[in-house]
């Protein structure tokens, strides 16, 4: 289900003019695609972080004079320190468009003790139905002991999706706690000390 947004167009362009907009509690954006010219866009600021939350959201602008148009969250820029939100890139979609989005791998379960699971790809990249993209694509590491893996060939993806992603790259993987081993050059190092006075006036 789309998420609904009430956008006004931006006629100033540049740094200064989306620092007014941010002070302003409003985002700047672009919409662009389908060999369209882009759409320079002002985004209700609280809405907008709300929906971000999930970075595939599927929008409904109601641009100005009544049009609406469907869009996904291309690229979210924030803030390095604070997170906010300061900028977005918004691609038009159509109903029964393809389009390839990075979906997060969730794991699910618990391996057998003590070995640990480890997500070794954050997002799989999928081609999906523009208006129907999955939140997640999981994998069970359920009982999965030390040494089990799984590669993107082996990820059950949701339906009505296709694998853009490399089949034979790591998905996830289950390993032993890893434990420091003292090196030899530290051994070495140690039996070389010299004794302290309080030892050496023991011996």
């Amino acid at each position: 289900m789309a998420e609904k947004l009430n956008v006004e167009q931006r006629e100033d362009f540049g740094k200064g003019a989306a620092r007014r907009l941010r002070v302003e509690g409003r985002v700047p954006a672009v919409l662009y695609g389908h060999g369209e010219a882009p759409i320079h866009l002002s985004l209700p600021g609280h809405e907008t972080a709300l929906i971000a939350r999930n970075p595939n959201a599927l929008l409904e602008l109601a641009l100005p004079e009544g049009k609406k148009q469907l869009a996904l969250i291309k690229e979210i820029q924030r803030h390095p320190l604070k997170r906010n939100l300061n900028h977005l890139d918004l691609i038009t979609v159509r109903k029964g468009e393809k389009v390839e989005v990075e979906i997060p791998v969730v794991l699910h379960g618990e391996p057998v003790a003590p070995a640990d699971a480890y997500v070794d790809l954050q997002h799989l990249t999928l081609l999906v139905d523009a208006l129907n993209v999955p939140e997640q694509v999981d994998v069970d590491v359920d009982g999965s002991e030390d040494g089990f893996q799984v590669f993107a060939g082996d990820v059950t993806l949701p339906e009505g999706t296709e694998l853009v992603t490399d089949v034979e790259i790591l998905v996830a993987s289950v390993a032993l706690p890893r434990v420091e081993e003292e090196t030899d050059e530290t051994e070495e190092a140690e039996e070389g000390a010299e004794p302290t006075v309080e030892s050496a006036e023991e011996e």
